[in-house]
């Protein structure tokens, strides 16, 4: 199972996306790809703050929602995130709250977290990360 960050979903709807992503989705059925509801008010604050935010937001109404299923920040998530959030912090390698909720969530479905940003997450032990946009990664 997949779980998209922001930077993955916000690429889809670029003019020309990503061709290794687009055939890395392709190849995934959709009962396996998912998203967070963090990502879902990320992506809504992106296209209000665009320039054409009626553009954007009918663009993941039509392509992006129908094709992916958004899991909440549950009970389970909750508790994932006090976890890494303590250790996290004790480590002095704190992470963005957004993206910490995200981590979490893929943490307590145990999720592969698809993102563009490995870099950023590898600091959240035990996350499984993948970025389908670079070649060998």
């Amino acid at each position: 199972m997949y779980l998209f960050d922001t930077n993955v979903l916000s690429e889809i709807l670029k003019r020309t996306p990503s061709p290794l992503l687009v055939a890395r989705l392709a190849g995934v059925p959709p009962e396996q790809q998912f998203t967070t509801a963090i990502t879902v008010g990320e992506m809504v604050y992106g296209a209000h703050r665009s320039d054409r935010p009626a553009h954007f937001l009918r663009q993941l109404e039509e392509r992006v929602w129908p094709n992916v299923n958004v899991l909440p920040f549950g009970r389970s998530a909750a508790v994932a995130y006090g976890q890494l959030r303590a250790r996290l912090e004790r480590n002095g390698t704190p992470l963005a709250e957004p993206d910490l909720r995200i981590a979490a969530i893929a943490l307590a479905h145990d999720f592969t977290l698809v993102t563009g940003n490995i870099r950023h997450f590898a600091r959240v032990p035990g996350l499984r990360v993948e970025d389908w946009m670079q070649p060998g990664l």
